[in-house]
């Protein structure tokens, strides 16, 4: 980390959405028929956003790298992002006309799919020297790198750590062209364990990153580091929505890694932010517990450890 000091400056980079969430729904909906959601919900959505937002709540300096959503979606994200003191200066307006980027999660009881619209740059161009206030960039899908891979070089050079979230893309899941090698240039790597185990038969490795966290829902999170591997459980939590479950366990992770803490202590607070997160709709909404939080408060909410 930088100067072996506590990092308190962090970008986000990646896609912006605004998320149409439907819960309580009774069964996935299946090609010529009809299903009812009990309650829909708006918010903004996107990996760069839940794990800036979380960080935020944790005391960090926040800032967002992004392309925002076009109208009439663009209120409802400005206002969020705002709500959750997350700095927009380097982010660009979407241009006149396009389409806006939406993305219609389903939630059921045991069950939860994705059905998105992405347009355009995930993000504006970007120099060093503007990365340079910055201590750490997180980067929120696989694809935003794939698509941007020039911001890693541009990071080392402003002297930045570099974290990168998975994020499940068809095309990207059956093609390994180039993706170890972009995975490799990151100091953590945070696919979910589906994303995980498709990467393994791909022939990616837990070791392409130097650590690996492989976030696994009910059942905690592992990390896989020269050191070896590192599992730590977590408790059940009444599930509400887990939108954004996987992003709000990266801002707790990165957190902590950024203050050089114990890997099973990381591990921990991306398991407490993460089960916070399932317990509100839209992957924030139970994230304002974490501003004035203390170990006893997290054990009256029967959150993960």
């Amino acid at each position: 980390m930088k100067n072996n000091s506590k990092s308190n400056s962090v970008l986000c980079a990646g896609r912006l959405y605004c998320d149409l969430i439907f819960t309580d729904v009774p069964r996935m909906p299946t090609i010529g028929t009809e299903t009812f959601a009990g309650s829909l919900q708006l918010h903004t959505g996107g990996g760069a956003f839940i794990t800036a937002a979380t960080l935020a709540k944790l005391g960090f300096e926040t800032s967002l790298l992004s392309t925002l959503p076009a109208a009439p979606f663009d209120k409802i994200t400005k206002d969020e992002v705002a709500r959750n003191n997350i700095d927009v200066g380097l982010c660009a307006s979407a241009a006149v006309g396009s389409d806006p980027q939406i993305t219609v999660a389903i939630t059921g009881e045991n069950d939860r799919a994705f059905l998105s619209r992405k347009t355009g740059n995930a993000f504006p161009p970007i120099t060093a020297n503007e990365l340079d206030k910055f201590d750490h960039i997180h980067i929120g899908e696989l694809r935003t790198l794939e698509e941007n891979p020039d911001i890693v070089r541009k990071a080392r050079e402003a002297g930045l750590t570099i974290s990168l979230d998975c994020g499940w893309d068809d095309e990207l899941m059956s093609n390994t062209q180039g993706l170890a090698e972009l995975i490799s240039k990151t100091d953590v790597f945070l696919p979910n364990e589906m994303e995980f185990e498709q990467l393994q038969k791909l022939g990616i490795s837990s070791n392409t990153a130097p650590l690996t966290i492989v976030k696994c829902g009910a059942n905690g999170s592992v990390a896989y580091s020269e050191q070896g591997k590192i599992q730590v459980p977590t408790t059940s939590v009444d599930v509400i929505d887990a939108t954004g479950a996987g992003d709000a366990f990266n801002g707790g992770f990165i957190s902590k890694w950024l203050e050089s803490s114990p890997l099973n202590q990381c591990l921990e607070m991306g398991n407490r932010c993460g089960a916070l997160a399932v317990q509100g709709s839209g992957g924030t909404a139970s994230l304002n517990f974490l501003g004035h939080s203390s170990e006893e408060d997290f054990a009256s909410k029967n959150v993960a450890s």
